[in-house]
């Protein structure tokens, strides 16, 4: 089990490095959809992506913390 929570760890370091901005929730995506107007589709699509992805990794660790693993 501490090899997964590592890999969480890890997971979380690798959005904070990248280009593009991870945004921390929900309401500042769509802040920032909304602001773009249909520009920089490419960036709002990757911001997404590593919303989501994010997102299944928060997931992961209220079941890891509900299964007290």
């Amino acid at each position: 089990m501490s090899e997964l929570k590592e890999f969480i760890k890890e997971q979380y370091k690798t959005l904070d490095k990248s280009i593009v901005a991870t945004p921390s929730n929900r309401s500042w995506l769509e802040s920032f959809a909304k602001a773009n107007n249909g520009v920089s589709d490419i960036l709002l699509m990757q911001m997404s992506i590593q919303f989501g992805y994010k997102m299944a990794i928060e997931d992961l660790e209220k079941i890891i913390k509900k299964e007290k693993v």
